[in-house]
């Protein structure tokens, strides 16, 4: 089935970060919003938000590093590639490469809380390096 039919209004990207490509949609405008999904989904769980949410915001939902569409590195010395941090990283490199040094963040589920640890302490994407 065709993006269209989940996420009208939206289109997909593929941006190579320097930990994974990081696939993703985008749609609507207005303030940035970063939707990050939970385990096991992936940027389609906010098939039925999204829109909605497009509509008084910049949506951007990714599938995080190893989900979806995505690229699955291998998980490196201590599955490292998967941290906290890496998996943040990834996000805040996304957002640079839209052109977003601030933008607000959704989780859909505890693990997505966890994955975004790093950047709660972050007042910009900038502040994250």
């Amino acid at each position: 089935m065709p993006l269209e039919s989940f996420l009208p209004g939206f289109e997909t990207h593929d941006i190579e970060t320097a930990g994974a490509r990081i696939h993703l949609a985008t749609g609507g405008s207005g303030p940035p919003l970063l939707l990050l999904h939970g385990h096991p989904q992936t940027h389609l769980t906010w098939h039925k938000v999204a829109p909605r949410l497009a509509e008084r915001f910049t949506v951007v939902a990714p599938d995080l590093r190893g989900y979806g569409d995505s690229e699955k590195p291998d998980g490196g010395e201590r599955h490292a590639h998967y941290s906290k941090r890496a998996m943040a990283a990834d996000q805040v490199e996304v957002m640079r490469r839209l052109g977003f040094e601030r933008f607000a963040v959704v989780g859909q589920a505890v693990s997505t809380c966890w994955s975004v640890e790093p950047l709660r302490s972050r007042r910009s994407a900038s502040e994250f390096s």
